[in-house]
């Protein structure tokens, strides 16, 4: 085995912090810079931030893009860049790589800090293929050539998971109008997902072929449905923000022609 590679982390909160761990539990020579100065056990804390670009790899876990650009150097060999941000910042920032003879992996983690350094992490990274120290982390996956590519995945399931957090939060809120508790509706949330889950492909497929003929759930049905659900809400109180967006968009698409087809059709509303 050779020599391990010497690698800092700038950005110490606490998604960088578990990387700052995840890389001394493995043994390697690790430096840490935080706009805030804090210490970590194990590691070597500098002051500035061109004192951590000696080390082999630099590991960028910051706030923003807009943190990151002004801290970045040609001085840096290998830039992993870990930051949230656009497509578009991660393919500027990987242009800008190239114009300054910098090595550059553009990853998005897809995990909470505390699973980190296990098999439940799973690093998506784009651009570069060689994924350095990305391992240390969790389960690296490259998705593509293209730097922005890592983002892109990166948004499109957050958005999923943040529009099922909040139809759920929703749906918690609608229940416990009547005082129906978490703990015996969630079980059938559960189910329900999971046989929602399994119409996921077809729907993908739909979406690419667009013939988007139904004899199952035709749109006008669940426009419908939806004028159903933010009226509920709004007789029991409640903030009707997400049932109501969620109705105006499926209206548009069957004002568009789209209420005898299938739910899928929405779609051609979102590209336009």
């Amino acid at each position: 085995m050779g020599i391990k590679k010497t690698v800092s982390v700038l950005g110490l909160g606490r998604m960088g912090s578990a990387l700052a761990n995840a890389l001394v539990n493995e043994g390697y020579e690790v430096t840490v810079w935080n706009r805030t100065p804090k210490t970590l056990q194990g590691a070597r804390s500098v002051a500035t931030a061109e004192e951590a670009f000696k080390s082999d790899v630099v590991v960028t876990c910051l706030s923003t893009y807009e943190v990151q650009q002004p801290l970045l150097t040609n001085e840096i060999k290998i830039l992993v860049n870990l930051t949230s941000g656009t497509p578009e910042q991660a393919r500027a920032t990987a242009r800008w790589a190239k114009e300054n003879g910098v090595e550059y992996v553009d990853g998005v983690i897809m995990a909470v800090p505390q699973q980190v350094g296990t098999p439940k992490a799973r690093i998506l990274f784009s651009g570069n293929e060689n994924h350095h120290v990305l391992d240390v982390f969790g389960e690296p996956v490259h998705v593509g050539a293209d730097a922005g590519l890592a983002a892109l995945y990166d948004l499109a399931l957050l958005g999923i998971m943040w529009a099922a957090f909040g139809g759920y939060l929703q749906a918690v809120a609608l229940m416990g109008t009547e005082g129906i508790a978490p703990e015996r509706f969630t079980p059938m949330v559960a189910d329900w997902l999971n046989e929602l889950g399994a119409m996921l492909p077809e729907m993908g497929e739909v979406t690419q072929h667009r013939n988007y003929e139904t004899d199952v759930s035709a749109l006008d049905i669940n426009v419908s449905g939806l004028r159903l659900l933010t009226e509920a809400n709004r007789e029991q109180g409640l903030d009707t923000t997400i049932p109501q967006a969620l109705h105006d968009l499926f209206e548009r698409a069957q004002r568009d022609g789209h209420g005898a087809h299938s739910i899928a059709s929405v779609i051609e509303v979102i590209r336009k």
